[in-house]
């Protein structure tokens, strides 16, 4: 059966969702793989090494699975196979016309943002692999747009304080954007809603901002706060923000608008030639004035809205995301054979919609469908 590597069609986008070891991986378990032209180009992997690996290059693939790092266009939709399967970072609650689309074509829609936060999918978790890229990118441009250094120095001409950086946030991103900071030698604070990040970032070189407003759900997971917590949130936050040079907000929700956590209140207390890293821009930014993809000046603030920050690392990211890849796909086929188990709980978890039905309840809500969830049966046993 045919596994199709799609050219990304997003501007600006680098990646690519299946590197030339991955098609080599696949070809030798026996899946046949059709690379669309120019597919790697952008991570540096060209038609001529995925023809090496394996793979048959041309203009319009086609596939029993189609894979992509982020969703078709509708007029790409359209071009592929009825009932066959589709794997990207769909964000189905934020692509709702895309799932219609698909859906209508009895395509079953895969999301890498819906896998399940279990120990067993740690390996095919795509959401943490893409924040570790992320998290790394966000620090280097808060060491390229700060117009001062990170680390102390000692020089004949003076010594250089080093710089004061707050990462608001303390997921797989934020512990980049702290562990990397700190390497480039500045002084590191972190917030998160949740208390047991308190270790993690300390673990990675940062102090804890603790404050009295707490978020912890079952699981380490932080809830949404209520509308008087998010009011004392920010006011607490306030002196933090203001004493800091440089703060980096790390707070994206798969699938959902970004929580604001820097009002305009908070970069008007911030000195002049301070700076935010909005990282979370794409989903609609951490910082009130966040525009996404560009730098903004507000009172002497400069505000950077990262569009696609895994992109600026299209190399790595892709052997990142494409390792994600192989160890999803185990789930739903072997040796070039479709066979998935819909029983295993990852495999239910990533599926938007199968068989023309929806099977994640938020999008069919969204979409004002019926919910048909995925039911597991049990095995006879032997």
């Amino acid at each position: 059966m045919k596994i199709a590597l799609f050219k990304e069609s997003r501007a600006g986008e680098t990646r690519v969702a299946l590197t030339p070891d991955a098609v080599k991986t696949l070809v030798g378990e026996g899946w046949d793989v059709v690379v669309q032209h120019g597919a790697g180009t952008s991570a540096h992997f060209s038609d001529e090494v995925y023809v090496t690996a394996g793979a048959t290059v041309t203009d319009a693939p086609s596939g029993d699975i189609n894979l992509r790092v982020n969703p078709p266009t509708i007029e790409e939709i359209a071009l592929l196979p009825e009932g066959s399967i589709h794997l990207s970072f769909l964000s189905p609650l934020l692509a709702q016309d895309i799932v219609r689309a698909l859906n209508d074509r009895r395509i079953t829609v895969l999301s890498f943002d819906l896998l399940p936060r279990i120990s067993r999918a740690q390996y095919m978790d795509a959401l943490s692999s893409q924040s570790t890229v992320s998290g790394y990118r966000a620090a280097l441009a808060g060491a390229h747009y700060f117009d001062r250094f990170f680390p102390l120095l000692t020089t004949a001409a003076g010594t250089i304080r080093p710089a004061k950086v707050l990462v608001m946030g303390v997921g797989v991103a934020g512990l980049q954007a702290i562990s990397t900071s700190k390497r480039l030698g500045a002084k590191v604070r972190a917030y998160d809603v949740r208390s047991a990040a308190k270790e993690e970032a300390e673990s990675a070189g940062a102090v804890f901002v603790k404050l009295a407003v707490t978020a912890d759900a079952a699981g380490g997971y932080a809830r949404e706060l209520t509308d008087e917590e998010r009011l004392a949130q920010q006011a607490a936050l306030l002196s933090e923000v203001a004493n800091s040079d440089v703060v980096i907000t790390t707070a994206a929700v798969p699938g959902r608008k970004s929580p604001i956590l820097v009002t305009a209140a908070m970069v008007d207390a911030m000195g002049e030639g301070s700076l935010i890293i909005d990282m979370a821009a794409d989903g609609g930014g951490n910082c009130e004035l966040t525009k996404v993809g560009e730098v903004i000046e507000h009172k002497g603030v400069r505000i950077v809205g990262m569009a696609n920050p895994p992109s600026e690392m299209g190399a790595s990211a892709s052997f990142m995301y494409a390792n994600n890849v192989l160890k999803l796909l185990a789930l739903f086929g072997t040796k070039g054979q479709l066979a998935p188990d819909w029983n295993d709980e990852v495999v239910i978890g990533v599926t938007v919609a199968r068989n023309g039905e929806i099977n994640h309840a938020a999008t069919a809500e969204a979409l004002g469908l019926a919910h048909v969830a995925i039911t597991p049966v049990a095995k006879e046993i032997a």
